[in-house]
């Protein structure tokens, strides 16, 4: 059994790795945008530009910093599954599948690690390691 589970914690941490750090890509360039000044960003849930940028940039780069260390997974993991939500049923809702597409998959990828959590792997175990 324990062969499963060093397999599902290795599983857990390329999850973590990839979708982490393959929303950074999204995330980067918006941080800077917000750090430039320029506010201007879509308000699909109808609460501001600002603020829909500022959560959008909390997500996309400190959740998923968070997530890519694997620090708090699960908490984590929910403010992107949120984002991608509102990106590929809002933002995209629109356009055609393959538009949304990437929202969705990483939509899937962030449920997942908001159930599963970081595994053996992530910053999380080492830090209760310590407490121990």
């Amino acid at each position: 059994m324990s062969f499963f589970r060093n397999n599902l914690d290795l599983a857990l941490l390329v999850l973590r790795i990839g979708f982490g750090g393959m929303m950074l890509t999204h995330g980067i360039p918006k941080l800077q945008q917000m750090l430039s000044g320029d506010m201007g960003f879509a308000d699909p849930i109808g609460i501001g530009e600002t603020p829909s940028l500022v959560l959008t940039v909390l997500a996309e780069v400190v959740c998923a910093v968070m997530v890519l260390v694997g620090f708090k997974t699960k908490w984590a993991a929910v403010p992107l599954a949120f984002t991608m939500l509102v990106a590929g049923a809002i933002v995209h809702a629109a356009d055609p599948f393959g538009d949304k597409e990437h929202s969705l998959l990483y939509l899937a990828g962030y449920l997942a690690l908001a159930l599963l959590g970081g595994g053996k792997y992530a910053l999380d175990s080492v830090l209760s390691k310590k407490e121990n």
